[in-house]
């Protein structure tokens, strides 16, 4: 029997030991240079990759580097980055629609928008790009697609990486009340999912999107999540349809919001008011005398009143976020991306990265 017993244990060593560890992603902003350099050298080793929020794109699809990357702090960055063998992949934000379409329109815009890329990660040797390309019309479904098929050839030749960001999508259930016969999407996922080493979900911003939770919560109290655990499950649920589970790493937000809340009878409709920090979050609950529980979507939220208002403040804390790293791995996706790394984390952030 013990020799029965030894011999399972010998075959199951192969498998225990490709089964790949969780990755960490950040990214890091640029208008929080000084604040967010700091925190991400410090958390250097918990991270695989780290995606400087460096790029931008001129309306004419030109690209421009707002961070400055070539100048401190981001030169001592991502010099202990390479020490310590954790990957550089810049971000490429991109937020014009309609700028985006113009871009994608033709192979020869395409092509000079490739090679801006591509001659950007050789020139500063990153292990890839991260195209983050956000508002995009419904008319660059296919454009788009080929755009990324093509891009990830060229980085593919010089063995580089293409990382793909990308909006969250809800079944459509969950986001509308009637269901169109047709749905147009910008995104297409079977492309992505072909031509992607890696696509980061921005599962976070979730507000009122999902309809079914809404309707859920609506008895229980105020509901405006920055990412209810039950909505980040649907939204990677649905991209399994088409991307494969080792490709998905689950976008995570490290910030909250605070609301004027509109009693509209069978609604509450939520005006936002302004970002907070976890800061500012403790502050502004210690300023109106709240305390802050653990709500329905698994965040901190309170309720308070200001100018006659009714109010409501909600943040993504680490307990939050850690649900989220207990999700993907249970799943057995590719990773979490953590957006962003500014120096005003909560102090918990990184006990729950691991």
């Amino acid at each position: 029997m013990k020799k029965v017993l030894f011999l399972l244990f010998i075959l199951l060593i192969p498998a225990i030991s490709q089964a790949k560890a969780l990755e960490f992603s950040a990214w890091v902003p640029y208008w929080k240079k000084t604040a967010a350099s700091a925190e991400a050298t410090t958390h250097l080793n918990q991270l695989t990759t780290l995606s400087p929020f460096s790029y931008e794109v001129n309306d004419d699809g030109t690209i421009k580097d707002p961070m400055k990357i070539s100048q401190e702090p981001w030169v001592s960055l991502l010099a202990s980055a390479r020490a310590k063998k954790v990957k550089l992949i810049p971000a490429i934000l991109w937020n014009d629609g309609q700028a985006i379409q113009k871009t994608m329109a033709t192979k020869k815009t395409r092509d000079a928008q490739i090679k801006q890329i591509t001659d950007i990660v050789k020139a500063n040797n990153y292990d890839g790009i991260d195209i983050d390309y956000e508002g995009k019309t419904t008319a660059v479904f296919k454009t788009f697609g080929l755009f990324l098929k093509d891009l990830s050839i060229q980085l593919h030749k010089n063995k580089k990486v293409l990382v793909c960001t990308i909006e969250p999508r809800l079944p459509p259930t969950s986001r509308f009340l009637t269901v169109p016969e047709e749905i147009e999407y910008s995104n297409d996922y079977k492309m992505i999912n072909t031509y992607c080493d890696e696509v980061r979900l921005m599962a976070y911003d979730q507000m009122t999107a999902d309809i079914l939770l809404n309707r859920r919560n609506k008895s229980v109290g105020l509901y405006a999540p920055v990412a209810d655990i039950s909505f980040v499950k649907k939204v990677v649920g649905y991209a399994h349809q088409q991307i494969a589970y080792n490709k998905i790493v689950i976008g995570v937000a490290n910030y909250g919001y605070a609301y004027q809340v509109i009693d509209k009878g069978t609604f509450y409709d939520y005006k936002k008011l302004s970002a907070l920090t976890y800061k500012t979050f403790m502050d502004l609950a210690a300023s109106t005398g709240s305390t802050p529980k653990r709500n329905n979507a698994g965040e901190l939220s309170f309720t308070y009143f200001k100018d006659g208002q009714s109010r409501y403040a909600v943040i993504s804390d680490s307990v939050a976020i850690a649900s989220k790293v207990k999700l993907a791995k249970n799943l057995g996706l590719k990773g979490i991306a953590l957006f962003k790394v500014d120096g005003e984390s909560d102090p918990n952030l990184w006990t729950a990265l691991r």
